[in-house]
């Protein structure tokens, strides 16, 4: 029986490769983990007639933790997102996205910044409908309560994390009721947080100031929309999409994911590289407050990238998923 059970969701494509050779990192670094392997995404669809079957949602209410391998989205008609349907059912309100360079990685600038994301609210409630033939309406709906409880979590986090500085990231100069109200929520949260400075940006201004001076930012809070558009922006930033990791954390719940998704061309191939799910591992290892396996692993895998000799194709090398993964796992053993 491991310390902890979590919930293990591979998803679909490349998912299950990466998810493994995760699971081969993380149990290497002797956190006891009693993994439940259950499915979510469209394959889901034909056995069960959901993305979510009934076993997957029980699975993480008792558990309240999981970590996810990519699923697929449809682009234009189909099913909806699954990783949407998951914040609905958990009221995953926060999405976490750090955005941290990797040496490895060259780039000319160094930085080190959070992106959190309201995560239920704004065009991604999905309330659509057809008004004609001819035209679609999209509701953008923001609150209240959901603006509040946003904003404490970011304040709350950048202060348990020893951040400095939290930013509102908004469009209110145009849609002064919905953005609007998000601002004016997060500057009545800011008031209780005053060693933490706090400021507001609008959002183009923010995509260019993240393109010219990324070093200058700490702490985003963002709407919806916003921030999943600007943490991808981050991610090309600091070293892409292959290195995005992800949180999203609800009231009782937390969900672990990679930003990126299940490229489905490359499923069985051992090719692409696991670390961004890695690094949601990360994340969730510190979650537990398990702290000092997290910083193994990461120190671990930025050796290993750094010496470039086991690394996948997207970083210049041969090494398939698995391989870089042992690798790591190689790594951690001298490391201690």
């Amino acid at each position: 029986m491991g310390k902890y059970k979590v919930t293990a969701l591979p998803g679909e494509g490349t998912g299950p490769e990466i998810f493994e050779a995760v699971r081969l990192v993380i149990d290497a670094s002797g956190v006891e983990i009693e993994w439940e392997y259950e499915e979510i995404g469209l394959d889901c669809i034909e056995k069960y007639g959901t993305l979510l079957p009934d076993k997957t949602i029980q699975s993480i209410n008792r558990n309240k933790l999981a970590l996810k391998g990519p699923t697929t989205t449809p682009v234009g008609g189909g099913h909806k997102s699954a990783n949407v349907t998951l914040r609905k059912v958990f009221d995953l309100y926060a999405n976490v996205r750090p955005a941290k360079s990797v040496p490895a990685m060259k780039r000319p600038w160094d930085i080190d910044l959070i992106n959190i994301r309201e995560n239920t609210e704004d065009c991604y409630a999905a309330i659509e409908h057809m008004v004609s033939d001819e035209v679609a309406q999209c509701l953008k709906v923001i609150t209240w309560p959901g603006s509040l409880r946003i904003a404490d979590f970011a304040f709350t986090f950048a202060r348990r994390m020893g951040r400095k500085k939290v930013q509102c990231v908004h469009k209110a100069n145009i849609m002064k009721m919905t953005d609007g109200l998000f601002l004016e929520a997060f500057r009545t949260v800011a008031k209780n947080y005053p060693e933490i400075e706090a400021g507001d940006v609008i959002v183009d201004n923010c995509s260019m100031q993240l393109v010219k001076n990324p070093q200058n930012f700490d702490v985003l809070v963002l709407p919806n929309l916003y921030g999943d558009i600007l943490s991808d922006l981050c991610a090309g930033l600091s070293a892409g999409l292959g290195f995005a990791p992800g949180a999203n954390i609800g009231p009782t719940v937390a969900i672990f994911e990679a930003v990126h998704g299940s490229a489905p061309k490359y499923a069985g191939q051992n090719k692409v590289n696991p670390s961004a799910v890695l690094g949601s591992g990360i994340m969730m290892l510190r979650h537990l407050g398990e702290e000092k396996a997290a910083k193994q692993i990461d120190k671990a895998m930025h050796a290993v990238l750094l010496e470039g000799k086991h690394v996948t194709y997207d970083v210049g090398g041969t090494a398939g998923t698995h391989e870089y993964a042992q690798a790591i796992v190689d790594k951690m053993k001298t490391l201690k």
